[in-house]
C-alpha cells in the first residue's frame, strides 16, 4: 500500500488516538493557565497583604474557580445529594449590642427558614451513610432580605485558601481514569493530596471521627466554619463564629452499621428527616455564637482567619441566641430542595465578612456556580429562592426572567424614573460594608500565622473519649487500607506521628507498617515555585489548653428518645399487655415504634386483636433501628426463637452496642443468640418496665459492652 493509500485509509478508519489530538498528561511540564501562561504560584490567592482580602484582579484564581464551578451540569459539583425542610427561627432576645441584624432582634421574633443538609463527595444517587462531611445550609427569609448561613457539620475545613478547593474536590471525587469509588475518600488520589497538605490534618481528624457518620441529620451539629463579623448600629465590629446545637444531642452510628445501612436503605437520613416531620417529631437546634472583640483578635495561639482552626469553647463559650425548628416537608423535592441556591455572600445589615481566604473565594464561587446549575442570572426568582422583602433594582434581562418591570428607565442615576429605585441610607436599612483599614502589598503568600497545622489536630484527637479514639484509628486503617500506593500510606502514617505517637503506631500496626518515618522537607507543599520551602514549614505552637472535652461527640447528649426508631420483634400470639404497655410508653416519648415479624401483613395478639406488621425480617434490618424490644407470648416466642433471622437481628443489635429489652418467656429468644454466652450482658434489660428501657435508650449506646466485637454477624 502506497503512502497515499495509507493516508486515505487512515481518513476512512481513524485510530482512537487520532480522535484525541489534544490529549496531554502534563508529565514534565510547567503548569499554565488556559491561555498558556506559566504559573508561579498555584497555592495562594492574590491578597492585599498577608492577611488582607482576596483581590478581584487575581485572574488565575478566577479562571481556575470558574472552570471548576462549571464542571457539572446541572448537578451540584459538591453537596449534590441533599435533603431539605422548611421551618422557622425564633430569637431568644435582643442582640443589638453586637449586631443590627433584625432577625436577631426582640425575644420571640420568628423568621421563616429553609434548611438543606447534604453529603459533599457523592453524586445525587449515592448513599446517605458515606463517611463524609455533611453540609448544613440555612436560608433565612428575613424582612431585610435573604441571609444564607452556609456551613458544615464540622467547624473547620481541609484547606486554608480557596485556590486549593478544586484540587481538594478533584482528589476526593472518583478517580478520573475509571470514576471509582463513589462517595468515598478511601482511595489513592484523596490520600495522596492530603498527605502532601499538612494544613488538612485537623480536618482529617474530624472526618475520620464519628462526626462523619451521624445517626441522623437532627443529631448533628452545624457550624459556619469561617469567622464572620457582627456589626452593630454604632458601626462597632465583633468577630463571630456560628454554631447549631441539636436539641436531640449528638450521636453517630458505627462504621459497620454505616456500610450495612448503605445497602439496606441508602436514603436512611432522608427518610428519617421526612418521617420525623410527618410524625410531628420536629427536629430542633439552638443557634449559638462565639463572639470575640476586635481588640482580642490576636490573643489566641491561632489565627481567627484560618479556616482550619476553631475557637475552643473553653476559651470562648457559645452564647445561645435562638432556636430553629423544622416543621414542614417540601411539597416538591426538585422545585425546593434541588433548586434552592445558597451563597455565603447573601447577608443582611449587621453581618459582614472577614479576610479568611477560603471565605473570600466562596464569595465569588457560589454565584458563578448557580449560573450553570440553574440556567442563568435569574435563579433568585425561583420560588424557593425568593426574598420576602421587596426586590427593586435595574436588572431586567437574562434567561428565564419572570418579573415584568414597568417603566422606561433601567439605570441609575436617572430622572425619567424619578431617581428610583434610590440608594437606601444606613438609617433606612441600607447595607454598608464594615470600614476596615487595608494596607498591604499585592502578594501571593500564606501568612506565617497560618503555619500551625498540628496543634489543633492533636487537641481534637486527645479530647476524644477512648471509644472515639478507637473509632478514629479504625477509620484510618480502613481508609488507608484501601490505598494501593505504599508511599502514600507510609507518608500518611508519618504525618499522623505529628499528631499523636500512639495514633500513628496503632494505624501503622493495622497497615502492617513496621517503621514510622516523619516526612522529610519540604513537608508543606503549599508554596509557590520560587519560594524557599523553609518559609512554609509547619511551625509548632504551644497549645493554650491541653484538652477540650466539648470536642467529643459524647459531650452533648440529648434528652429523651424523641425521633428514635424502636424495633419490636413479635409474631402471632404476642402478649397483648406486654406489647401495648411498651408501645404506648415509647410512642408517648416520641419514639417511632415498628412491629417486625416473620411475614408482612398483620399478626394477632393474645387477645385476638389484629396488629399491623410494619416490616418482615426480609424487608428490614437491625441497623435501621436504635433499640430492640422482644415482648413475651408463648406462641410468638416459639416462632421467633426458631427463626434465624430473628436471632441474627438481636445479635447484630448487641454487636452495635444497642439496648435490648426482653420480657418474660422471650428469654428463649435471647438464649438462642451468640450474645447470650455472656452471663452478665451489659445493656440487656430483662423484665424491666418501659421507663427503664426509655432511660436506657436515651443514652443511645452502651459502649462498655466489651464483647460486642466478637459477635459473628
Amino acid at each position: 500500500m502506497t503512502e497515499k493509500e495509507k493516508a486515505e485509509e487512515k481518513g476512512k478508519n481513524p485510530k482512537i488516538d487520532d480522535l484525541y489530538m489534544n490529549t496531554e498528561d502534563g508529565s514534565g511540564e510547567a503548569m499554565t493557565t488556559n491561555q498558556g501562561l506559566k504559573i508561579n504560584d498555584d497555592q495562594n490567592s492574590l491578597t492585599a497583604g498577608e492577611r488582607g482580602p482576596t483581590l478581584l484582579e487575581d485572574f488565575h484564581f478566577r479562571e481556575k474557580m470558574t472552570h471548576f464551578d462549571h464542571e457539572r451540569i446541572p448537578e451540584r459539583i459538591v453537596h449534590a445529594r441533599g435533603a431539605g425542610a422548611h421551618g422557622y427561627f425564633e430569637s431568644y432576645g435582643d442582640l443589638s449590642e453586637f449586631t443590627k441584624a433584625g432577625f436577631l432582634g426582640k425575644k420571640g421574633k420568628k423568621t421563616p427558614v429553609f434548611t438543606r443538609f447534604s453529603t459533599v463527595a457523592g453524586f445525587k444517587g449515592s448513599t446517605d451513610l458515606a463517611r463524609d462531611v455533611r453540609g448544613f445550609a440555612v436560608k433565612f427569609y428575613t424582612e431585610e432580605g435573604i441571609y444564607d448561613l452556609v456551613g458544615n457539620n464540622m467547624p473547620v475545613f481541609f484547606i486554608q485558601d480557596a485556590m486549593k478547593f478544586p484540587d481538594l474536590i478533584h482528589a476526593v471525587k472518583p478517580e478520573q481514569h475509571n470514576e471509582i469509588p463513589q462517595a468515598a475518600s478511601a482511595h489513592d488520589t484523596f490520600w495522596d493530596f492530603i498527605s502532601l497538605m499538612p494544613e488538612s490534618m485537623h480536618m482529617v481528624m474530624w472526618a475520620m471521627s464519628d462526626r462523619a457518620i451521624p445517626r441522623s441529620l437532627s443529631m448533628m451539629e452545624g457550624f459556619g466554619v469561617h469567622t464572620y463579623r457582627f456589626v452593630n448600629a454604632q458601626g462597632e465590629s465583633f468577630f463571630v463564629k456560628f454554631h447549631w446545637k441539636p436539641v436531640a444531642g449528638t450521636y453517630s452510628v458505627t462504621w459497620d452499621e454505616a456500610q450495612k445501612i448503605s445497602g439496606q436503605d441508602p436514603d436512611f437520613h432522608r427518610r428519617d428527616l421526612w418521617n420525623a416531620i410527618e410524625n410531628g417529631n420536629f427536629p430542633e437546634w439552638e443557634f449559638g455564637v462565639q463572639i470575640v472583640e476586635e481588640k482580642d483578635e490576636h490573643k489566641f495561639d491561632f489565627d481567627l482567619l484560618d479556616p482550619t482552626k476553631l475557637i475552643p469553647e473553653e476559651l470562648v463559650p457559645v452564647k445561645l441566641i435562638g432556636k430553629m425548628v423544622l416543621d414542614r416537608n417540601p411539597d416538591n423535592f426538585f422545585a425546593e430542595t434541588e433548586q434552592v441556591a445558597f451563597h455565603p455572600g447573601h447577608v443582611v445589615p449587621g453581618i459582614d465578612f472577614t479576610n479568611d481566604p477560603l471565605l473570600q473565594g466562596r464569595l465569588f464561587s457560589y454565584t458563578d456556580t448557580q449560573l450553570s446549575r440553574l440556567g442563568g442570572p435569574n435563579f433568585h426568582e425561583i420560588p424557593i429562592n425568593r426574598s420576602i422583602a421587596p426586590v427593586h433594582n435595574n436588572q431586567r434581562g437574562g434567561i428565564s426572567r419572570q418579573t415584568i418591570n414597568k417603566g422606561q428607565s433601567s439605570y441609575h442615576p436617572n430622572s425619567i424614573g424619578g431617581g428610583c429605585p434610590f440608594q437606601a441610607k444606613m438609617a433606612e436599612g441600607g447595607f454598608t460594608s464594615h470600614h476596615e483599614r487595608i494596607d498591604g502589598h499585592k502578594i501571593r503568600t500564606r501568612s506565617s500565622s497560618f503555619l500551625d497545622h498540628f496543634s489543633q489536630a492533636k487537641l481534637f484527637f486527645e479530647s476524644q473519649t477512648k471509644v472515639e479514639q478507637e473509632h478514629i484509628v479504625e477509620a484510618l486503617r480502613f481508609e488507608l487500607g484501601k490505598v494501593m500506593t505504599e508511599d502514600i500510606r507510609m507518608r500518611m502514617v508519618g504525618m499522623l506521628s505529628y499528631i499523636n505517637d500512639d495514633l500513628a503506631k496503632d494505624v501503622a500496626e493495622g497497615l502492617g507498617i513496621k517503621a514510622i518515618n516523619k516526612p522529610k522537607d519540604p513537608l508543606n507543599h503549599s508554596f509557590p515555585a520560587d519560594a524557599d520551602p523553609k518559609d512554609y514549614q509547619p511551625k509548632e505552637v504551644k497549645k493554650s489548653i491541653e484538652k477540650s472535652p466539648k470536642l467529643s461527640l459524647m459531650a452533648s447528649p440529648g434528652k429523651g428518645i424523641k425521633g428514635r426508631s424502636i424495633a419490636v420483634l413479635a409474631d402471632d400470639g404476642v402478649d397483648a399487655k406486654s406489647l401495648e404497655s411498651y408501645k404506648k410508653a415509647l410512642t408517648q416519648e416520641g419514639a417511632d415504634v415498628k412491629i417486625i415479624s416473620t411475614h408482612s401483613g398483620s399478626i394477632n395478639d393474645s387477645n385476638g386483636n389484629s396488629i399491623k406488621v410494619d416490616h418482615s425480617f426480609l424487608t428490614t434490618a437491625s441497623v435501621l433501628f436504635d433499640a430492640v424490644f422482644v415482648p413475651e407470648g408463648v406462641k410468638s416466642v416459639d416462632t421467633l426463637h426458631k427463626n434465624p433471622d430473628a436471632i441474627r437481628f438481636v445479635d447484630e443489635s448487641y454487636k452495635h452496642y444497642k439496648f435490648i429489652a426482653i420480657n418474660g418467656d422471650a428469654e428463649q429468644v435471647w438464649d438462642m443468640t451468640y450474645a447470650s454466652r455472656n452471663p452478665k450482658p451489659k445493656g440487656v434489660l430483662f423484665n424491666q418496665d418501659p421507663k427503664a428501657f426509655i432511660d436506657a435508650v436515651s443514652q443511645h449506646r452502651i459502649w462498655e459492652r466489651e464483647d460486642a466485637k466478637r459477635i459473628p454477624v
